[in-house]
């Protein structure tokens, strides 16, 4: 799958109504600064389409992101920011958890971890609210250039069994700095939103 045409079309804040779009939803979850601006740009083929910064938090809407006027990618704030006030991060959750469950068009959730790093319980939490909430869950291990090629399957073997994954359950190890991954995962939403 190519993605040609793309546009921020949707900021969603703590009190906005989020659109009733006609077209599919991919969304992106993970804790704050793992990368999913990154992943965003990296899959898009554009350098700042979404916002990237070394600060965690960065991102706190929910941002819609028309792909090829077919399909939207929906980039979610990041959990686990422990610079926010407990208030901020609360209201934060509520509106990530009013959008999953009250979207109609969700066809995905692609959880996002650091490779570096055990999952959290955060990490845990929202791999369980997909899988109970009737999806199929997809991982993205990012920063994937940050560790040796010997640590990869150590780093896989850990998450999976941190997350409960089951046999079967997509991870895919990505790097935003190399691009490593980027086909498969274009590949896995094409099959996800177009299947033949």
């Amino acid at each position: 799958m190519k993605i040609r045409d793309v546009e921020l079309e949707t900021v969603c804040g703590i009190k906005s109504r989020f659109p009733d779009n006609r077209f599919p939803e991919i969304a992106f979850a993970g804790k704050s600064n793992v990368g999913k601006s990154s992943l965003i740009n990296s899959l898009t083929n554009r350098k700042s389409l979404a916002r990237v910064s070394g600060n965690p938090g960065k991102t706190q809407t929910v941002n819609f992101y028309k792909i090829d006027n077919s399909f939207y990618f929906v980039d979610l704030p990041g959990y686990g920011f422990t610079n926010a006030a407990p208030e901020a991060k609360k209201e934060w959750g509520k509106m990530v958890e009013r959008y999953l469950s009250g979207t109609r068009q969700l066809r995905a959730v692609f959880l996002l971890v650091d490779i570096r790093h055990i999952p959290s319980e955060n990490d845990k939490a929202m791999y369980d609210w997909i899988r109970s909430a009737g999806f199929t869950p997809f991982i993205i291990a990012a920063k994937l250039d940050k560790i040796k090629r010997s640590e990869r399957s150590e780093k896989i073997k850990t998450i999976r069994e941190k997350l409960g994954c089951e046999e079967n359950t997509v991870l895919v190890p990505f790097s935003s700095q190399t691009g490593e991954g980027r086909d498969l995962l274009l590949r896995q939403i094409g099959a996800l939103l177009f299947p033949h």
